[in-house]
């Protein structure tokens, strides 16, 4: 089985239709960046799969386990909360807000989710959360406030903190696009460095050149349906759907 797996997801927002029968299947270590212009349904479809958006229909695999199978919003798979808890706990998520603690400091942002929901000893906590700072750069600044980071530093430490649960699987929706323009760079390239080391990721950018350089397939969705998946040298220089070479056309 693919590491995820989603069949003919649907979800509508009042009378809004915005999934319609997107399927896509994520082999481990594989990267793939969802591109298409906005309010097409992106990250809709990124956040059904770690259920912070609950779909009216379809099926989702998370690591071989099935975890909806829904038809008129009824889920008709019954398992435990226990279980469906250690599923989404291998899926960590960074998002366009940073949303760090600012009452803690880079260190103790980092060690949280670890301690309270892994149960990880403190010390433990700590040697990890270190080892991820310095991943992403920020050794110097385990002290400091979030109010004393700049856009791309706070991203990083968002970065890093998902990583701190040793998650299989990492969804970014759009972690560049609060970002000025010169802060950018940083934090694609700690995305850059998690996709050279195997890490499975989801990624909903608006960052043409990043997606031509680390996916190894690229989805184009509009209007809430996925149109084309295809590798980035085909989907970039010769695209099958006419609505993509559209939109390619105007970002490009």
């Amino acid at each position: 089985m693919p590491i995820i797996k989603v069949e003919n997801l649907c979800k509508s927002f009042g009378s809004l239709n915005v999934l319609n029968n997107c399927s896509l299947s994520v082999e481990e270590g594989e990267v793939i960046c969802i591109v298409g212009p906005s309010g097409g349904g992106k990250s809709t479809f990124l956040r059904s799969l770690n259920r912070l958006e609950h779909i009216d229909s379809g099926k989702i695999w998370i690591d071989d386990v099935l975890l909806d199978d829904r038809e008129h919003h009824v889920n008709k798979v019954k398992l435990p909360k226990k279980e469906v808890d250690k599923v989404l706990l291998e899926v960590g998520m960074c998002f366009q807000r940073f949303n760090l603690f600012p009452h803690l400091t880079v260190l103790e942002n980092v060690m949280l989710a670890p301690v309270e929901i892994r149960k990880m000893p403190k010390d433990k906590a700590k040697e990890l959360a270190k080892s991820l700072i310095a991943k992403v750069g920020l050794s110097q600044k385990e002290d400091a406030y979030p109010s004393k980071l700049s856009g791309g530093q706070q991203q990083r430490v968002a970065i890093a903190r998902a990583l701190a649960m040793q998650p299989k699987i990492m969804l970014f929706d759009e972690p560049t696009s609060a970002l000025d323009p010169e802060l950018v760079g940083e934090v694609l390239q700690v995305m850059k460095d998690l996709a050279k080391e195997g890490m499975t990721m989801l990624v909903v950018t608006h960052e043409i050149g990043f997606a031509r350089e680390v996916a190894d397939k690229v989805v184009f969705m509009y209007d809430g349906t996925i149109l084309e998946v295809n590798t980035p040298d085909k989907i970039f220089t010769n695209p099958d759907n006419e609505r993509t070479k559209q939109f390619l056309n105007s970002v490009l």
